[in-house]
């Protein structure tokens, strides 16, 4: 009897996904409810388990393109696991094995895979020189497959007749021309993704890029002042990205438009703010989605914040977390961007770009100068719902909201 592993749905949009990696080999031993495989989608990654105990028959390599419903594997549970006494040659191997485990327990972001550990024990590769691209930054056995190819097309090739190997063929010009490589590697699902919506947004919307610039003196200060408090009694830190938050909705509210998008010949609104925070992870950008907004305090909006974060960095993040969503702010300040022109998230029909903080000569209205640390905001828009004139009204609230964020605090 064999129980069938096929791909499961992982969401109403999603139809097809990669197979990202095996936690199991072939012909492996595999426990009820113990992962099997990691699928990544084109908008998360899902770990699949198994359904019972045997022995496992992948149908299925890593790296192939598969359908929900199609199958993947099988598990055999007509047999039993069974004990061996080893041979000599496995006895050997098993050292070997042991040698090369105690060193990947000194090194948590590795894959503990048989695969990896085999390939890691008769190849005697360095993790540390490895940067890992499974979940969490773990090693998997296409990063060490990939180091071997690497390793091997840099390796100076011997000549048949050393005796017969003139100067000129070792020459350096020589060597660097050997150093020339190409990877080809398959683009990711959520790579894919990415581009098929950019491509969208492009071609379906009429995007129009406003700018303001916000003067961050006031909000600078009152980080400074409180951020500590702040700290204690919330367990997380008091960042920008709450203040913008709640400065949009305000915003949202005094412009509707900017919080509806285009139904066919409709024009659907929103009387809620769901915004969509962009977050940059080892595999792409994402956008989890912070729901009502405009229902919570300035401290849930930073915690919120805080746990997609996390989630990010764990690679964690659900189809669920990436649904819905009415608008959208992207900080690309956070990499050094002074200015830029972000793209929409369709179906949204705007999304407002924080950049770098940067001091500033400014004239002051009593005709003063002084250095002042500013920032410039970019909000790209759909211009066949929102108008200039709206656009422009969305940034000026945000600007007033920020330079003054006690307003922010007080609801005026």
């Amino acid at each position: 009897m064999a129980i069938e592993v096929k791909v499961p749905g992982v969401g109403e949009s999603v139809q097809e996904g990669m197979i990202e990696s095996w936690h199991k080999a072939n012909g492996d031993w595999v426990e009820l409810d113990e992962v099997l495989l990691e699928l990544e989608t084109d908008k998360a990654s899902v770990e699949i388990v198994s359904e019972g105990s045997g022995t496992l028959e992948i149908l299925v390599e890593a790296g192939e393109v598969v359908k929900v419903g199609d199958l993947i594997a099988r598990i055999k549970t007509d047999g039993s696991k069974t004990v061996e006494k080893p041979t000599k040659e496995e006895q050997g191997q098993q050292k070997v094995e042991t040698q090369a485990n105690q060193e990947m327990s000194q090194h948590a972001d590795l894959d503990n895979g048989p695969a990896v550990r085999k390939i890691l024990a008769e190849s005697q590769i360095d993790p540390s020189s490895i940067q890992g691209s499974g979940r969490g930054g773990r090693i998997t056995k296409g990063d060490l497959v990939n180091h071997q190819s690497s390793h091997a097309l840099n390796e100076p090739q011997k000549p048949a007749n050393a005796q017969q190997t003139s100067k000129t063929d070792v020459s350096p010009r020589r060597q660097e021309a050997g150093s020339r490589q190409e990877t080809k590697k398959p683009m990711s699902m959520l790579r894919r993704r990415i581009a098929q919506r950019l491509l969208d947004a492009q071609s379906s919307a009429a995007i129009l890029t406003t700018f303001n610039e916000v003067d961050m003196t006031e909000l600078l200060e009152l980080r400074s002042r409180y951020k500590e408090r702040f700290q204690d009694r919330y367990g997380i830190k008091l960042g920008f990205m709450g203040f913008f938050l709640k400065a949009s909705v305000q915003a949202l509210e005094s412009s509707p438009e900017v919080n509806a998008y285009i139904d066919g010949t409709d024009i659907l609104y929103h009387n809620y703010c769901d915004i969509g925070v962009a977050v940059s992870t080892k595999k792409g950008l994402m956008v989890p989605i912070l729901k009502d907004v405009d229902k919570l305090t300035l401290a849930e909006v930073e915690l919120e914040i805080g746990r997609f974060a996390q989630k990010a960095r764990e690679n964690k993040i659900s189809v669920e977390d990436l649904s819905g969503g009415t608008f959208t702010v992207s900080n690309g300040g956070v990499f050094g961007s002074l200015l830029s022109t972000p793209i929409l998230n369709p179906p949204q029909s705007a999304i407002l770009g924080m950049h770098k903080t940067q001091m500033r000569p400014m004239v002051m209205p009593d005709g003063s100068i002084q250095a002042r640390p500013m920032m410039y905001l970019a909000l790209s828009y759909d211009h066949r719902i929102i108008d200039g004139k709206e656009a422009v009204g969305f940034l000026v609230k945000i600007k007033e909201a920020i330079e003054d964020p006690s307003r922010l605090l007080l609801g005026v």
